[in-house]
């Protein structure tokens, strides 16, 4: 298991113009028109991007899931370990990470020179599991056949500087960010899904804890209590001891925002750390790419996220 250095996890190298990158759907399905959309995106990019095979597959059976466990995997595995590919892009999130994450060849994947991976949602899954298994930093982006992405001209261009220009956004700033608990943390940044990271615990190659991290944290379609259940669950097992702040990000679908905070006080806001809340990454209206795996520094009273390096090289 990976433990991440003080001054965070290997980053790949930024992209160039001409770069091939590849597109998949490692988890749900894709509606193909905004697939096509999101290719358009990255070739006005300058890049060359690449659909996977399956990243059009349903599974036959269980519609939730785009295409079989072990032909999910297969996309990426060859993705990740083509030295002609730059990048890899989820088209979404939706569910079933967790069923491919065992079957990739984790050997191969530490062996490949690292590249950027972008997606969040149940991307989380994958994000975790480069940390933990193969000591990489990943990047919390909107995925390329998402609503978000596809809409929100600010997205879409924090995301390019991040993938382009990465010293142009070292320092992440939410003009909608409040503190939930006020302060400043400095730790390596990790997190994502607050329901995938919840149930990573117990599996085999989890992250043992957060201590040390700035945890990123957000979700969707999770009401209040939902929220409780996961949080408590993280708490109860001694996952968030020793967390160094906390940043939040936005809870759509997951009932009044008031309501939601009422959870966050209660189950996060005794934690004597830094808590930074509607910091403006996840399922929102406009998300910020934030780099997972690096370190940072976390001012909750001011919004910001700073980064000690640029999140790619």
């Amino acid at each position: 298991m990976t433990t991440a250095p003080a001054d965070g996890l290997r980053r790949p190298p930024r992209l160039r113009a001409g770069d091939r990158v590849v597109v998949l759907a490692p988890s749900g399905p894709i509606l193909p028109e905004r697939l096509d959309r999101g290719l358009d995106v990255l070739r006005g990019w300058d890049l060359d991007p690449v659909p996977a095979p399956h990243v059009r597959d349903v599974h036959p059976v269980l519609g939730h899931l785009a295409g079989g466990d072990a032909d999910r995997a297969r996309d990426f595995q060859d993705a990740w370990c083509d030295p002609s590919v730059k990048a890899v892009f989820a088209a979404r999130g939706g569910y079933g990470a967790q069923r491919m994450v065992d079957l990739l060849d984790w050997d191969a994947l530490r062996a490949a020179a690292p590249k950027p991976l972008i997606g969040f949602s149940d991307v989380t899954v994958l994000h975790e599991a480069f940390a933990v298994r193969a000591g990489v930093s990943t990047l919390h982006g909107p995925a390329v056949a998402g609503e978000v992405f596809l809409k929100d001209d600010a997205t879409r261009e924090q995301l390019r500087r991040t993938l382009f220009a990465p010293e142009t956004v070292r320092t992440l700033v939410s003009p909608a960010s409040r503190p939930l608990v006020p302060g400043r943390a400095r730790g390596i940044t990790a997190g994502g899904c607050l329901a995938m990271l919840a149930s990573e615990l117990g599996t085999p190659r989890a992250r043992p804890g957060a201590a040390g991290a700035l945890l990123l944290l957000e979700d969707v379609g999770e009401p209040p209590y939902r929220i409780d259940r996961a949080l408590t669950q993280l708490l109860r097992a001694g996952w968030l001891d020793g967390v160094a702040g906390i940043v939040l990000g936005s809870w759509a679908q997951c009932g009044p925002y008031e309501r939601v905070r009422e959870v966050l006080v209660d189950r996060l806001g005794g934690l004597g750390v830094p808590v930074a809340e509607e910091f403006g990454f996840g399922h929102g209206a406009s998300a910020l790419t934030v780099p997972l795996g690096v370190a940072a520094e976390l001012d909750a009273t001011a919004g910001t996220l700073r980064c000690a390096a640029p999140a790619l090289t």
